[in-house]
């Protein structure tokens, strides 16, 4: 079920220290790796002072795109939770008075989505 999660586009959770020992370079002084999740080939993971979003381009994969998103920015964010027939969950962000959301990313079941929602919300609210 993993290749297939990873397929799918479904994302699972990597350790803070794999992502500190990869994506260490881009924290500043006092930041730290808190949560983090890998896609196919993207990474995104949470911060204690932002989201950061990994977008390997191409078919090399050497183009890489780091998007920074602060917690202040974010305006507010929607919860999809997997069904019966739909496998997945999906958390989507929303950026200051956008109408559709900047981020968009989805969860296998073995994620605790909740949790995930959870921990975006104490950062924002």
């Amino acid at each position: 079920m993993g290749l297939f999660n990873k397929l799918m586009g479904n994302a699972s959770e990597v350790s803070s220290e794999k992502l500190n020992e990869k994506y260490g370079r881009l924290l500043i002084e006092g930041e730290t790796i808190e949560l983090g999740f890998k896609l196919l080939r993207d990474t995104f993971m949470f911060t204690n002072k932002r989201l950061i979003l990994i977008d390997v381009q191409g078919l090399t994969g050497s183009k890489v795109e780091y998007k920074s998103l602060p917690y202040k920015s974010i305006s507010r964010l929607s919860l999809e939770t997997a069904g019966t027939f739909d496998l997945d969950a999906e958390l989507k962000i929303y950026i200051s008075s956008e109408n559709i959301p900047s981020v968009s990313k989805k969860f296998n079941k073995s994620i605790d989505v909740y949790e995930v929602q959870k921990y975006l919300a104490s950062k924002i609210m």
